[in-house]
């Protein structure tokens, strides 16, 4: 049998050693011609995506020791020493010891994730038996002035009894806790008896998609850890709170890294690492950090008074979708549509009603629900801001006095209606049955329960369950499954695509638009 010849190994090689010198070539051709060069070089091959390689940064920039070198002084690993009886009190909870936020559980439950287990995203910090039976948690944080001034996550240190941050030379300080706010998940430290810490500035400005950041922090304890990567996108909406505003970056992030800062090429703080996803109980490359200049904003309020003073208007609102653009025959789907307006609040007294589209403030538009929330938000208690409304389809400016956002603000009525009962007629066209509430036990006196839902009715996709309550349509309210049916003759009637119906559920009052066309026989 003849043998195949082994291939000459010096061919390769010679061409290999070419290909090389070509390329060294190539570079050095880019570098004396432009003084940059770009992330890499594709040489002899012209593409259109070759104009998107050239950057504004030096030769030799593409290492981060640095940046690193510049800010990891000021990166802190905070220790945190909790009592047992917290610790209990947060597994009952359903947080498997791990101090997840509330909220941001609800996040993790949304994609199917246990907190903690496989899938778990970096929400606490990462715990240890402590000294005489006390309980240690690690997470991270930073210096942001000389005088001992620190921050880092509201969930780091939530219930603890001492709080130690240990800097990069591994000398430790007690810090104490000057305020806390948990709905952005922010809180400042602060060490005192010094005043040359080394600290990091918290950037002015917001990154852009696709720039490098850099994360230092203490994951699994590890402290000093730095890792790189990118902003994915920014303004992430993860459930945890009405005024999610997040960065996603993809450097890797783990337990432990809450608190701890993304750093911009500039060595600005751009975000403090709050949380990860991970279906596979590893890094997966989806982070989320609070913005660095909503964490300014805390850090001036909790600063000056202990606390974060915030507009309030006491409405509740909701996006304005396609179907209720079209149902309000608004042109553009844009705005925040007011489901319910609290009784006593600034909202109330200014005039507002349900139904009300907002959609400027101040004269700036509002994009949705969420902007308006972060916008009334920002505004401080007192300060009067003028609504821009549309109201049965016509245009006007309401004033409105802001007061201070409660503490605990009031919650929806979470009565469920009994189930048991269903003594109204049904209406297939919408696939529910209806019977009015105040028929039904714990459904109130006012509305139209819902008592039965086709799964594969036009109620069903909108969202309606059984015990939601059917407050008004069209803007008429309803007491019994006839006017619920005469609200929809009516609208037809108008020649209208589609009719809103205010529906208050566990979650609240929210408006829902039924399209004319989905009604079937």
């Amino acid at each position: 049998m003849q043998r195949t010849a082994p291939i000459p190994t010096r061919t390769p090689s010679s061409t290999l050693r070419k290909s090389r010198s070509r390329l060294l070539a190539g570079v050095f051709t880019l570098a004396l011609a432009g003084g940059t060069v770009g992330a890499f070089v594709l040489p002899e091959i012209v593409t259109p995506a070759q104009a998107q390689l050239t950057t504004n940064q030096p030769a030799g920039t593409f290492s981060f020791a640095d940046i690193v070198e510049k800010v990891s002084p000021a990166v802190v690993s905070v220790k945190v020493k909790k009592a047992e009886d917290k610790v209990a009190s947060n597994d009952e909870e359903g947080m498997g010891g791990q101090n997840v936020p509330p909220q941001i559980e609800r996040f993790m439950r949304r994609f199917g994730f246990g907190p903690g287990g496989p899938g778990g995203p970096d929400m606490g910090p990462r715990r240890g038996p402590g000294p005489r039976g006390g309980v240690v948690g690690q997470g991270s944080g930073f210096f942001i002035s000389a005088d001992g001034f620190a921050v880092t996550n509201n969930h780091v240190i939530d219930g603890a009894s001492e709080v130690d941050l240990t800097t990069t030379d591994g000398k430790s300080y007690t810090a104490k806790v000057i305020g806390t706010d948990p709905r952005t998940d922010v809180a400042l430290l602060k060490v005192d008896g010094k005043d040359d810490f080394p600290w990091v500035k918290l950037a002015a400005k917001a990154p852009r998609v696709g720039d490098w950041v850099v994360a230092v922090g203490n994951p699994f304890g590890l402290g000093g850890t730095v890792t790189a990567g990118i902003v994915s996108a920014r303004g992430r909406d993860i459930g945890s709170g009405p005024y999610d505003d997040f960065l996603q970056i993809d450097a890797p992030i783990n337990r432990g890294n809450s608190g701890g800062p993304t750093f911009s090429l500039d060595g600005d703080v751009i975000g403090v690492n709050t949380a990860i996803v991970s279906p596979s109980g590893g890094n997966v490359g989806i982070a989320f950090a609070i913005p660095s200049e909503t964490v300014l904003e805390v850090v001036e309020a909790l600063k000056s008074g202990g606390e974060v003073a915030r507009g309030y208007v006491g409405v509740q609102i909701q996006p304005v979708s396609d179907e209720v653009a079209e149902a309000l025959d608004m042109e553009q789907a844009e705005g925040a549509l007011i489901a319910q307006v609290q009784p006593g609040t600034p909202g109330e007294k200014a005039g507002l009603k349900p139904g009300d589209v907002v959609t400027q403030i101040d004269g700036e538009t509002v994009k949705d629900s969420r902007e308006m929330s972060r916008e009334i938000a920002r505004k401080k208690p007192g300060t009067v801001v003028k609504l821009s409304v549309l109201r049965d389809g016509k245009s006007m400016t309401i004033p409105v006095t802001l007061e201070q956002l409660p503490t605990d603000v009031a919650s929806a009525d979470k009565a469920k209606a009994d189930e048991s009962q269903e003594d109204g007629k049904g209406i297939p066209r919408l696939g529910l049955s209806l019977a009015p509430a105040k028929g039904v036990a714990g459904a109130g006196d006012i509305g139209v329960v819902v008592t039965e839902v086709d799964p594969s009715g036009p109620g069903a996709e909108r969202g309606i369950k059984e015990g939601d309550v059917i407050l008004d349509v069209g803007g008429k309210p309803v007491m019994t499954p006839a006017d619920v049916r005469d609200g929809l003759a009516t609208a037809r009637k108008d020649n209208r695509k589609a009719v809103l119906m205010r529906i208050k559920s566990e979650q609240g009052t929210r408006f829902v638009a039924i399209s004319l066309g989905d009604q079937r026989g």
